[in-house]
């Protein structure tokens, strides 16, 4: 079977495996990666006709994540993410898990290609026997390793705002904002999306990853970083679902309000109403769906 030339240098055999030389091409290290997508060789059929091109998906690479305290290192696991803002997505992953409160636990952060390193500070409570993870997290996945769901129910955040409200046309704004800001959901279609609103739906900040978790973490480990948590009278908007997981982040973050585009879970619902955020699901233009925290909507 001839060997098909693709663009960019990339190549495809007739019956779709990759070549030998097209292999070689993958080889490619986390720091060659400029953006967060990469090329990669497909055949499309469109109103019967076959064509072969590349086209571009979203990185989806390995992190590995330890923690060093007192000149002892913890490996915690590995988790799939599109590589950027490592920094933040560890940070916000340890506050989310409850390891770390503030940017004041911990000394450094180390990055090394696809491993980062977190330097606590010796005063800083670490339990290794209840963190340490010695499986794989993928990136769809934000509570993998955990025995049970009420090990994470201790983990509560700062009080809520409750005197202010928000409107439909707010709501509307941020998923609006959101949207217009997924640069690389606009390239792939591959990644999720999460987004910082002032309370009349100013877009402030927003994370992608392919990973809806990964991208919590990201958008709470920039704040964290930047000191402005817990957070205050603001919106968290979601690209996706409102998992139990999200509403956990955003609860521990300090979010009062969690706006998402798709579907609540159950104990998602459960979750918000327990500790009073407000949360609005299927938000759109034309309609919202208000689930917990009513007494914030107007």
């Amino acid at each position: 079977m001839p060997m098909l030339r693709g663009v960019d240098g990339w190549y495809l055999n007739g019956c779709g495996a990759f070549s030998s030389m097209a292999i070689t091409q993958y080889d490619t290290t986390l720091a060659d990666y400029v953006d967060k997508t990469v090329r990669r060789p497909s055949i499309k059929v469109e109103n019967g006709e076959t064509h072969r091109r590349p086209d571009s998906v979203s990185v989806e690479a390995a992190l590995s994540i330890a923690i060093e305290k007192s000149g002892q290192t913890y490996e915690l696991g590995i988790t799939m993410r599109t590589p950027s803002e490592d920094k933040e997505l560890v940070i916000g992953f340890l506050h989310s898990e409850g390891v770390i409160d503030s940017v004041d636990c911990f000394s450094s952060i180390e990055t090394d290609g696809d491993r980062v390193v977190v330097h606590l500070f010796d005063s800083t409570k670490f339990d290794p026997d209840e963190l340490t993870r010695r499986t794989t997290m993928t990136s769809s996945c934000g509570i993998c390793g955990k025995d049970s769901i009420s090990n994470l129910l201790h983990i509560h955040g700062p009080e809520l705002f409750n005197d202010f409200s928000i409107t439909h046309e707010a709501v509307s704004k941020a998923v609006s904002g959101l949207r217009s800001m997924q640069s690389t959901f606009d390239i792939t279609g591959g990644t999720h999306a999460c987004g910082r609103a002032s309370i009349d739906g100013v877009i402030t900040d927003v994370r992608e990853d392919i990973g809806r978790h990964n991208a919590m973490d990201k958008l709470i480990g920039s704040a964290m970083l930047k000191r402005e948590t817990p957070i205050g009278r603001e919106l968290v908007v979601v690209s996706g679902r409102a998992s139990f997981e999200l509403v956990q982040k955003a609860l521990k973050a300090g979010f009062p309000v969690m706006v998402s585009v798709g579907a609540p879970s159950s104990l998602a619902v459960d979750l918000a109403n327990e500790h009073g955020l407000t949360l609005v699901s299927f938000a759109n233009e034309d309609r919202m769906t208000v689930f917990s925290g009513s007494n914030r909507v107007c």
